[in-house]
């Protein structure tokens, strides 16, 4: 019994199907494809409507078969017989000439399949690198044609080779200064050469078949120009007869071709600018797989040798220039952060609140979030050569003559397009590029009347202070995005640099008795926090009960310091709570808008700004008095002296301008630096003679209130009144003095929040 079944099993194995050769297969399909263009005199059929992409399909499974057949690193036949003949080459060729029409298209995607589904490195070989780079000159040349997408598959999936292993860059970029990439190219090219040879008969034979048929097309004759070249008998052309990386002597045409372009760079760049949005996001990520390399040698080539840089740049500028003058400001401001991918994915019919120019603005935001994002994932050199070009072309080229015009309309949307590109803008390299274009280089501190150093920053914030409250809004918004910007030189050189000497200060010896003569009775650890006279001198109804836990353990830790310093913060923070007199406070009259509120956001804001300064080696105590300079005269620099005199005028001028001023002071409150806090929020600072603090400045403007509110009928059901209302309590009506009442409104406010803020910080006590 055992006996017949194994005869049977036997004969069931005797019969099965032979197993198929796969190399005959393999050839069977390539000299399919040749005799189709042998055969047919139709030039009009679409390749598609052939059986070439059948054969393509069917000649790549074979070759990812016969590897994962195979032992790993193992070359097989069929492989070796693709790189023998040529058959890349061939294809390049009859793609270029899109012969059938479409060939184009089926030969890219033959190749990135091959490219990508073949294990075995293949980019190295000479019949392969070769190809590749003829093929990639022909992409990206015209905007919207029909094979953008296999283009860009081909060119991601080169990108991504290139990204997988960076000496393969001496292959693609075809320079010779590229040669240290290259590695064990001659012996695998002198294997490929003898084994053509070898094979070379054969090959004889085959091109004789092809030249004996009647040839009736110019594809046919080049069809057998490549045959020639593939039985090694024709003489390559002259940019062939060398390796990319060997140093034969090349004639100057060569050199400078070389020099001129990144063939992948410009086809990447090219399709970037195109109408299908998908391409454009697989081209500006296939760009950032090409940019991030860590060869040094290929980031030098790319911005030494290309016109990346400047063709990212030139773009820009384009897309800048592209944006009608008549968009309105307000609508810029709008506009929030743009991300190039999410813009990318966006359709144009899922866009909303459209206003005139919104598409222009937002295809410059997000070109230039892309740069920006390259720039940060780029290699070093390159992010220094994209960020310079930045610089020169678009900020200095483009954008500074909008900045400097005398139209008003003109002033104000280069203000405010200049702000969403600095809300754009988060790499370091870059930013720095920026601030320095914006405010200049200098760290000296400023002398009065000296505004020639640099006239763009000058500008700007005079700006600050235009007769068109609109501009100076604009403005002072730019000005509070910079100094949140985690860059030390904007905060220090609008300010610091011009308090670093402590010139403002007249301290004696009588001075420091005087200073330290007050010292109010040390916090007692039982004592209720409604009953702290930090909370509750003229704010009864403050609710400050809300908030028990954060205010308690920001006051530990002004108990656990020495009582000189504790006193100190006891004193700063009543002398701003009690600066506005108490006719003119009705936030005690308004639920919800106590005094906690603001120790919690300024405790909120004052440890980002903490942990923006932490890599800024900002020093944490005073500058010693005996190591100053106190003979010079003291001046605050241009821009504290413009938001000084805007604070002065905060009973005269309109709501949203007031606000923004304030904004602006409590956010420079807010740095950790020593000296900043000694100039804003120390009441008891001896100001030099001619100098003015903050303080000194909102007390002039009390002086100014208490005579000015006496002349107002009503004036506390009045000023309860607007309060009310800007608060959406009541509805708006027409009220005498309402700019002052507003104001008044917004100095309490202010007030309030530099209290705060000095209460957070817990600096130290001047020795």
């Amino acid at each position: 019994m055992f006996s017949k079944l194994t005869a049977l099993f036997q004969q069931a194995v005797e019969t099965q199907e032979p197993t198929i050769d796969l190399q005959e297969a393999f050839t069977e399909h390539w000299k399919g494809i040749t005799n189709y263009y042998i055969e047919t005199s139709d030039e009009s059929t679409p390749a598609k409507k052939t059986d070439i992409p059948w054969r393509l399909k069917q000649m790549l499974d074979i070759l990812v078969y016969e590897e994962k057949q195979g032992s790993v690193g193992e070359m097989g036949p069929c492989m070796e017989y693709l790189l023998q003949h040529k058959i890349l080459e061939t294809l390049g060729t009859l793609g270029k000439a899109e012969y059938p029409p479409g060939m184009k298209q089926q030969v890219l995607l033959f190749f990135t399949k091959v490219l990508g589904q073949v294990q075995h490195p293949l980019l190295q070989y000479l019949n392969v690198h070769r190809p590749v780079q003829k093929l990639i000159r022909l992409c990206g040349e015209s905007r919207g044609a029909s094979a953008e997408k296999e283009e860009i598959q081909f060119l991601g999936m080169i990108c991504t080779k290139l990204k997988q292993d960076p000496c393969l860059f001496g292959y693609i970029l075809e320079h010779k200064i590229l040669s240290p990439l290259m590695k064990n190219v001659s012996v695998s090219e002198s294997l490929d050469c003898l084994k053509n040879k070898n094979k070379q008969n054969k090959s004889v034979a085959e091109l004789k078949r092809m030249n004996s048929s009647p040839a009736s097309s110019p594809c046919k004759e080049n069809l057998s120009e490549q045959g020639e070249r593939l039985t090694g008998r024709a003489s390559l052309p002259r940019e062939c007869e060398t390796m990319p990386g060997t140093s034969s002597s090349a004639s100057p045409e060569r050199s400078a071709a070389q020099k001129s372009d990144s063939h992948l760079a410009n086809a990447l760049l090219n399709l970037c600018k195109s109408e299908k949005k998908r391409v454009v996001l697989k081209a500006c990520e296939s760009l950032l797989l090409l940019v991030s390399t860590p060869q040094q040698t290929a980031a030098i080539y790319l911005t030494e040798n290309t016109a990346l840089c400047h063709s990212l740049t030139d773009h820009l500028c384009d897309l800048y220039c592209s944006i009608p003058t008549s968009v309105d400001s307000a609508d810029i401001d709008l506009l929030e952060v743009v991300g190039w991918r999410s813009w990318c994915c966006t359709s144009r019919s899922e866009e909303t609140e459209t206003f005139p120019g919104k598409e222009a603005v937002e295809r410059f935001i997000a070109w230039l979030a892309f740069c920006d994002e390259l720039i940060k994932e780029a290699h070093g050199i390159i992010a220094a050569a994209l960020a310079k070009a930045i610089s020169e072309r678009l900020f200095q080229g483009t954008l500074q003559p909008q900045l400097m015009q005398m139209s008003e309309m003109g002033i104000l949307t280069s203000t405010a397009l200049l702000t969403c590109l600095m809300r754009q803008i988060t790499s370091p390299v870059l930013l720095e590029e920026l601030v320095f274009f914006l405010l200049g280089k200098q760290r000296h501190p400023e002398a009065l009347g000296d505004f020639d150093r640099h006239p763009l920053c000058y500008h700007l914030i005079e700006h600050c202070d235009h007769l068109s409250d609109e501009i100076s809004c604009t403005t002072l918004r730019f000005f509070e995005l910079l100094l949140q910007k985690p860059h030390e030189h904007g905060i220090y050189n609008l300010v610091l640099r011009n308090l670093e000497e402590r010139s403002y200060t007249v301290y004696s010896a009588m001075g420091l008795e005087d200073r330290t003569a007050f010292e109010p009775e040390p916090f007692d650890d039982t004592e209720e926090l409604e009953e702290d006279p930090y909370f509750t001198d003229g704010f009864p109804d403050s609710g400050l009960h809300t908030s028990k836990k954060l205010v308690s353990t920001m006051l530990s830790a002004s108990k656990s310091a020495e009582p000189t310093e504790a006193s100190q913060v006891n004193k700063t923070v009543n002398s701003f709570l009690c600066l506005v007199p108490e006719e003119a406070k009705t936030c005690h009259l308004v639920e919800g808008s106590g005094y906690d509120s603001y120790v919690h956001d300024a405790y909120v804001q004052f440890q980002q700004c903490c942990a923006n300064a932490l890599k800024w080696n900002w020093p944490r105590s005073l500058k010693p008095l005996e190591s100053c300079n106190l003979e010079g005269n003291f001046y605050e620099g241009h821009f504290l002296k413009v938001l000084f005199d805007r604070m002065a005028r905060i009973l005269d001028q309109p709501y949203e301008l007031n606000l923004q001023v304030t904004s602006i002071l409590s956010k420079l409150a807010l740095f950790p630096h020593p000296h900043l806090h000694e100039y804003l929020l120390d009441p008891y600072m001896n100001l030099g003679p001619g100098c003015r603090s903050l303080f000194s400045v909102i007390v002039r403007v009390i002086g100014e209130l208490m005579q000015r509110i006496q002349r107002i009928p009503q004036f506390t059901a009045k000023l309860l009144s607007v309060r009310r209302q800007l608060m959406g309590l009541e509805p708006e009506e027409l009220i005498d003095h309402t700019t002052l009442l507003k104001g008044i409104i917004v100095l309490e406010e202010f007030c309030k929040e530099l209290a705060a803020i000095a209460f957070v910080k817990h600096p130290p006590v001047d020795p």
